[in-house]
């Protein structure tokens, strides 16, 4: 599918999953002018109420359905795990954008497959690494790349949810079969890491995990799906880190929390407060707000709705899916995450499952 082919008409987008993630990409697809033609579902009834309920045209059960459908430009895929190499490959060598939500795969071979697919297609592929479109995250980027902070030396966080606690959860994420070996690590600590990397410019080395299944598996040992992740950071450019990941925090529910610690100053985001960065010196404490004059310009260029009037999740995953279709149409922003971005976290988690497993640092 070439820019020529979309020139001056909507795109045509398939959302295949049909949950939460998935009513969120529908969303954002139409935000960004697109038609909802189909969407795919785990079975013919779920589909049909999700069409009826989404204003999509028709229903998708397999790969096949969706990759030969003329009508469709660029394919979201927000399935389990597992289904995320067979839809991407298909959309792929039918010639079809694709917006694949994270992991690429259910371990770092197919992510890195997925990698080299879209490399050889030419085609758009992205990964919904929505919280670098935060205004505060580009302006703490700037604030780095700017040399605000001086050497950076010190990165450290965590990423905490409840939705795990208590063990009511039902989810597909308990299905390693489904999920893949990682369960909050990949899931989430994936994002806090990407942020990491994209604030910074600066790539983890070595990492050294302790994965947790507590409270419903055993704690400590690195063994089964990991509801808590604790790990150790050394970067290239000799920063060290840690972060702390968990999906069974009782009452957080989406605190994404990462502090950058240099020479001269430190710099803090934090997702539950996302309209300001913290800078701190040793004497003294600035907030910027977000909007405020004299901001970076990059973080100008995320800034879409007036101060005073929060620039949420769904306006950073908006953001995403229009830079998304944009590049589509031969328009590359800076920052938009692709593939290559997807196939770098699979890296980091699957060095964090090999250091679980055998103990101490390894290399990512």
């Amino acid at each position: 599918m070439n820019q020529a082919a979309v020139a001056g008409r909507p795109l045509g987008a398939a959302v295949i999953g049909t949950g939460f993630i998935g009513r969120v990409h529908a969303r954002a697809a139409r935000l960004a002018g697109a038609t909802l033609v189909g969407v795919g579902a785990s079975s013919a009834a779920k589909g049909a109420t999700a069409a009826e309920e989404l204003g999509a045209r028709r229903v998708y059960l397999t790969p096949d359905d969706v990759a030969s459908d003329p009508q469709v430009d660029v394919v979201h895929i927000c399935t389990p795990n597992a289904l995320h190499l067979s839809y991407a490959r298909s959309a792929l060598a039918a010639g079809k954008h694709v917006i694949c939500e994270k992991p690429l795969g259910t371990d770092l071979v197919e992510a890195r497959e997925l990698q080299e697919r879209a490399r050889e297609s030419g085609l758009v592929a992205t990964v919904p690494f929505a919280y670098r479109y935060y205004p505060s995250v580009r302006e703490a980027r700037a604030q780095v790349h700017g040399g605000r902070l001086g050497r950076v030396g010190l990165i450290h966080g965590s990423y905490l949810q409840d939705w795990l606690a208590g063990g009511a959860s039902t989810s597909w994420h308990l299905d390693a079969a489904k999920n893949g070996r990682s369960r909050a690590f990949a899931d989430i600590g994936s994002h806090w890491c990407d942020l990491v990397e994209f604030v910074t410019g600066d790539r983890i080395r070595r990492v050294s995990a302790v994965l947790s299944g507590w409270p419903d598996g055993d704690a400590g040992t690195g063994l089964g799906a990991d509801n808590v992740a604790t790990v150790l950071l050394a970067f290239e450019s000799g920063a060290v880190g840690s972060t702390v990941i968990s999906q069974v925090s009782p009452g957080r529910k989406n605190r994404l929390w990462v502090e950058f610690d240099g020479t001269d100053a430190s710099a803090v985001f934090d997702q539950e407060s996302p309209d300001s960065l913290w800078l701190g010196r040793r004497d003294s404490v600035t907030i910027i707000p977000r909007g405020e004059s004299g901001q970076a310009e990059q973080a100008a260029a995320v800034n879409i709705v007036p101060p005073g009037h929060p620039h949420g999740f769904s306006d950073c995953f908006a953001l995403f899916v229009e830079q998304s279709y944009a590049a589509i149409r031969g328009h590359w922003s800076d920052g938009l995450p692709t593939f290559d971005d997807g196939a770098r976290a699979a890296a980091v988690v699957d060095a964090v499952l090999r250091s679980a497993s055998i103990g101490g640092f390894v290399a990512v």
